[in-house]
Formats: C-alpha cells, sequence, structure tokens
C-alpha cells in the first residue's frame, strides 16, 4: 500500500469537508492600506464628461426605440401567421 501525504504536510484541514482554522483577527493596517489603495486607484481613472455621458444615453435610447419597434413588427407578423394557421 502506497502512503499518500499532503504537499504541504503542516497544513490544517487539507480535506474538503473540513476546513482549516479561519484567522479572525483583524489587522486594520491591512484595510487601511487597501483603502488608500483604492483611492489612489480611482484617482487614475479618467472620467467621462457630461457631452461623453449624453451621448451615450442619447445611442442607447435610440437603438432600444429601434429593437422595440422591430420585435413589435415581428410579433404581430407572427401573430397573424399563427391566427392564419389556427
Amino acid at each position: 500500500m502506497v502512503e499518500r501525504r499532503s504537499p504541504k504536510p503542516n497544513v490544517e484541514g487539507s480535506s474538503p469537508s473540513w476546513p482549516g482554522k479561519i484567522n479572525r483577527e483583524v489587522d486594520m493596517s491591512k484595510i487601511i492600506k487597501f483603502s488608500k489603495e483604492c483611492v489612489a486607484e480611482l484617482r487614475k481613472v479618467v472620467w467621462p464628461t457630461r457631452a461623453d455621458v449624453l451621448s451615450s444615453v442619447k445611442v442607447v435610447i435610440v437603438s432600444t426605440i429601434i429593437i422595440a419597434a422591430f420585435l413589435g413588427i415581428l410579433d404581430s407578423i407572427f401573430v397573424a401567421v399563427f391566427s392564419w394557421i389556427f
């Protein structure tokens, strides 16, 4: 019989049915560091201008109306065809 060993023998809870110990200590320095890094990344973001946003909104509204009209016409055709068949 072959003996099987975990690649990391000192790791507790290697079985999926029994998770390892969870360290519940909160290190505030890690949280503060994460928050500062988030703010730094958000400062690098190039936010869209008002004109860009309005232009995008207009495109979305117009395309939604066009697709709704197309689907409405297609639905009317299907209703007519199926009422003619049945």
